[in-house]
């Protein structure tokens, strides 16, 4: 690996724990992402300095979240395996396994509180304030589904834009508030 590439690698391995893997799971991906071609599990070991299943568990774990391809060579009986080439898939793959393994199971768990009754003023309170929880999600899950069904391009567009669409949001906000009082008058 170039200098480059070990960098990467590494920095990859240091953020897995961050975003709830562990280094060597991180190292793994990263080496994929880079590489030219799939690899196959021994390689992987030989490029990282891991052993061998260390390396298969690392796999295992990386197509549990399915942001790894595994692969067959013609000719070849070993697993090959590769990132796919879009990073607005991976991207969108990692978002969605991730709102499957966290978010979901936390809405689930706030719905089921919130079907409870109250017993008095302290647990009403705290009702009161699982279903706020319980309605940001809600609002955050929709507008997540509704970004992944947006094509790469117009969701790219979508990004740039930044806080050019509160700038428009506030705009619209400014128009209608004038037409209210004109409607009023």
């Amino acid at each position: 690996m170039t200098d480059v590439e070990q960098r990467f690698v590494q920095h990859f391995g240091e953020m897995g724990s961050r975003w709830g893997i562990n280094r060597t799971v991180g190292q793994i991906y990263a080496l994929l992402y880079l590489s030219d071609r799939p690899l196959n599990a021994d390689e992987i070991a030989e490029h990282l300095g891991f052993s061998r299943s260390n390396v298969s568990m690392g796999l295992k774990e990386l197509e549990s979240w399915q942001l790894v391809r595994l692969q067959h060579q013609t000719g070849d009986r070993k697993e090959y395996y590769s990132t796919p080439d879009d990073v607005w898939a991976i991207f969108r793959t990692l978002a969605a396994e991730k709102r499957k393994r966290e978010i979901d199971p936390t809405l689930s768990m706030l719905r089921e509180t919130m079907m409870e009754a109250p017993g008095g003023a302290p647990q009403t309170h705290a009702l009161q304030r699982i279903r706020a929880m319980h309605d940001l999600i809600e609002l955050t899950s929709r507008w997540f589904d509704d970004v992944q069904r947006l094509d790469t391009r117009t969701l790219t567009q979508l990004m740039r834009l930044g806080s050019r669409v509160q700038r428009l949001l506030e705009a619209k906000n400014r128009i209608a508030l004038v037409g209210g009082r004109r409607n009023t008058t």
